[in-house]
């Protein structure tokens, strides 16, 4: 193997194999793989190159160590807003040695990668209650985001607060977030990247800069704010019980659900496009109450209705099911018919409740005589909420052991729209 100067992790590097050459980021190799050399590419992706395919490495460009002091000055004629940082892409940036990624966890590592930010707003305090992927996440770090952030919302020198998230489950996060949060006088805005900071397409730095406009505008409830578009023009702001993340890789991955956006933001502008609930002087207060023994399962085409009986024996308090179109599963008619079955969870105490597959549109059991057979077991049919929605709804009414003790008070305030989960009038 030939070699151009020893290269070092974090140096840029060209590979060259028999019939191949790959140019990227050099990266330490873990003890288990010392015959590997790693390569992080323009992509944003590692990839492993054993090295008796290699035959020449040159060092194209050396990683600078220099360590800048960074100095972040506050200027009085901006606003203060506060940062809730959980983890998420946006909240990281390649550590070329280890090939993965460290946290910005303070003012100086923010400034650094998103100085824009700074052009805004004054980030005067940031904190970070844990790291985690976001499918780690469950209800108790929901419920310590939301102490954080009361903590924030109640602080006269705080205009608003950005929460920064992981992308998988930041719409479970978003929706539990607007039922633990009462009486809300400031905005809670979440918000995320994609792709990471060291990637060209990158939509980290557009998400945060109108994040930061988000944070000192109006809107005194709890959105997401990221891409409308694949492209780096403007943000939508979407109500956090009303969307959802539809697609895996995209920018604009996140979209409103039978509702429409609450504001296009540019990086200069934020135009409201629908109703929503205004900046007070409220006292911010915290509900935290959540029953853990709930589930969300997806009925399909000849499943066992006996699925059921396996939450009954868990010990679980709660279903959401998602039924197929305007809110059906299978009837009498069926060879594995589920009328029965769902009478009898529901007679031993356990809360059904159903949302739909579909993305858009609205639950009605009325239409078809399947649809009324499931409607007359005492399901509780959720109209257009989402399952998501619904699934964090359940657990945070049947927290409330006031509630969970009646059936009809449970249905009363799953049926009660009280952070937008209910749209009276849907939208594409």
């Amino acid at each position: 193997m030939k070699i151009e100067n020893k290269p070092e992790p974090g140096d840029l590097v060209e590979i060259f194999l028999i019939k191949n050459s790959y140019k990227g980021i050099f990266l330490e190799s873990p003890e288990s793989e010392k015959g590997i050399f790693l390569l992080k590419l323009d992509s944003g992706y590692n990839i492993g190159l054993n090295k008796k395919d290699i035959f020449e490495i040159k060092v194209l460009k050396k990683s600078s160590e220099k360590k800048e002091k960074i100095e972040v000055k506050k200027d009085k004629e901006k606003p203060n807003i506060a940062m809730i940082i959980t983890g998420g892409t946006i909240a990281a940036r390649l550590n070329p040695k280890k090939g993965g990624v460290d946290w910005l966890d303070t003012p100086e590592s923010l400034f650094k990668f998103y100085p824009e930010l700074f052009k805004i707003v004054n980030v005067t305090k940031v904190e970070v209650p844990f790291m985690k992927a976001s499918e780690d996440m469950d209800y108790k770090d929901w419920q310590k985001i939301a102490k954080t952030a009361q903590k924030f919302l109640n602080d006269s020198n705080i205009n608003g607060i950005i929460i920064t998230h992981g992308t998988d489950t930041l719409h479970y996060t978003s929706a539990a977030l607007s039922f633990f949060l009462k009486d809300l006088n400031k905005p809670v805005v979440l918000t995320y990247s994609q792709r990471s900071i060291d990637r060209a397409s990158s939509d980290a730095s557009l998400n945060l800069e109108c994040a930061a406009i988000a944070a000192i505008s109006d809107i005194a409830e709890v959105f997401i704010v990221g891409h409308a578009s694949s492209n780096d023009d403007f943000c939508y702001a979407l109500r956090g019980t009303k969307v959802r993340k539809l697609h895996s890789s995209r920018r604009d991955a996140f979209k409103p659900v039978n509702t429409e956006p609450i504001a296009k933001i540019t990086r200069d502008t934020l135009n409201l496009l629908s109703n929503y609930k205004k900046r007070n002087t409220n006292k911010t207060r915290t509900d935290l109450k959540f029953e853990e023994k709930v589930a969300l399962i997806k009925f399909y085409p000849g499943q066992d209705p006996d699925i059921l009986e396996y939450y009954r024996k868990k010990g679980y308090k709660g279903i959401v099911i998602e039924m197929t179109g305007l809110g059906h599963v299978a009837t009498k008619r069926a060879r594995k018919g589920w009328t029965k079955k769902l009478k009898q969870i529901q007679d031993r105490g356990i809360v059904i409740c159903a949302a739909s597959q579909c993305i858009n549109g609205r639950l009605d059991p009325l239409v078809y005589s399947n649809g009324l057979e499931i409607f007359s077991t005492g399901v509780i049919y959720l109209e257009d909420m989402l399952a998501e929605t619904a699934l964090v709804k359940l657990g945070w009414v049947l927290g409330h052991k006031e509630w969970a003790k009646n059936k009809d008070e449970v249905k009363k305030m799953m049926l009660r729209n009280i952070a937008g989960e209910f749209s009276d009038r849907l939208e594409n």
